[in-house]
C-alpha cells in the first residue's frame, strides 16, 4: 500500500519530521559555535573598554576584536570589583589572566544580567525618590560594579560600566574616565532593540564624541555633576550633550542610567583618594 501524500497525517507528519531535523541542525550547529560565540563577546568587551580610553583612535581603522585581545593587558593594569558603596570585593591586575571560572573578576560581571535580575525591581519599587533608590540599591548585594583601571602612556584612565533601559530594552555602554576622576575621556554605548535611524543612533561615532571632556565632578573635584541628554539645540554647559532627534527616551535611559552608575564609582573615588591624580 502506497503513502498518500495527499492526506493530512502524512503533511503533519512530514512536518514533524522537519521541525525535528532542522531544530536538531541548529542545536548541533549552535554548540559548535558556542565556544567562538563566547570568545567574539569577551573580545568585543575588551575592545569597547580600551576604546573607552582612546586606544581605536590611536591605532587605526583596523582596531578589531582580535587587536583588542592582543593587546588588552597591555593597557588594562587592575580589574576592580565593587560594591554600590565603593568597597572594593575583587582586586585583579594584568598578572592574573580572566578566569571564567572566576565569577568575582570584574571582567566577568554580566552587569545587564544582573541589573535584568534585580535592578530593574529596585528602581521600579523606589522610583521618585534618590534616598530611597540609593538605599535599596546599596541592600542589593546581588549588583556588582566593574571598574577597570587602564594605563596609555603616562596617563591612567578609569572605565566603567553602566546598564540602563531605552525605549524598548536596555541600553549600556562603557565611559572611560581621566586620572582627574573628574572628566570623560571616551564613551562606547549599544542597545539591544531601539528604533533604527533614532534611538540606535547611540552607537554612532557623533554621539558617543560628546562626551569626552564632559565633566562628572565640578571644578572644586568635590560638587557631583550628573551627565545630562539635551535635546537637540539647546546651549549646552561643560555636563551636558546633545540628544537624538525622535528619541527622547533613550536620551533619557543614558542620562538615567549614568547618573546611578556615577554613583556607585565616585563613592569609590571619596573612599580612595589616592587614585585621583
Amino acid at each position: 500500500m502506497g503513502i498518500n501524500k495527499e492526506s493530512n497525517s502524512y503533511t503533519i507528519l512530514f512536518a514533524v519530521i522537519m521541525v525535528v531535523v532542522v531544530g536538531g541542525l541548529l542545536a548541533f550547529t549552535y554548540e559548535s559555535m558556542k565556544g567562538t560565540i563566547k570568545s567574539n563577546q569577551e573580545n568585543e568587551k575588551k575592545q569597547n573598554i580600551l576604546q573607552a580610553i582612546g586606544i581605536a583612535e590611536t591605532s587605526g581603522d583596523d582596531f578589531d576584536r582580535k587587536a583588542a585581545q592582543e593587546v588588552f593587558y597591555d593597557f588594562v593594569k587592575r580589574r576592580i570589583t565593587l560594591s554600590y558603596d565603593g568597597e572594593i570585593l575583587s582586586d585583579l591586575s594584568s598578572d592574573d589572566i580572566i578566569d571564567s571560572k572566576n565569577k568575582m573578576d570584574a571582567f566577568n560581571i554580566d552587569l545587564r544580567k544582573e541589573y535584568k535580575l534585580y535592578g530593574k525591581k529596585v528602581i521600579k519599587n523606589n522610583k521618585g525618590s534618590k534616598e530611597k533608590l540609593a538605599a535599596g540599591l546599596a541592600a542589593e548585594d546581588r549588583i556588582h560594579y566593574p571598574l577597570f583601571v587602564c594605563e596609555k602612556g603616562d596617563s591612567t584612565f578609569y572605565v566603567v560600566s553602566a546598564v540602563g533601559t531605552g525605549l524598548w530594552d536596555d541600553v549600556w555602554g562603557y565611559i572611560g574616565i581621566n586620572s582627574d576622576c573628574a572628566t570623560i575621556s571616551g564613551s562606547v554605548f549599544d542597545h539591544k532593540a531601539e528604533t533604527p535611524g533614532l534611538g540606535s543612533k547611540v552607537t554612532e561615532d557623533w554621539f558617543q564624541d560628546q562626551f569626552v571632556g564632559k565633566r562628572i565632578l565640578a571644578e572644586d573635584g568635590v560638587t557631583r555633576l550628573n551627565l545630562e541628554v539635551k535635546k537637540p539645540g539647546n546651549e549646552l554647559n561643560e555636563h551636558q550633550v546633545d540628544g537624538i532627534s525622535g528619541a527622547t527616551f533613550t536620551g533619557a535611559g543614558v542620562a538615567e542610567m549614568l547618573e546611578r552608575s556615577f554613583v556607585v564609582y565616585q563613592n569609590f573615588f571619596d573612599n580612595n583618594p589616592e587614585f585621583k591624580k
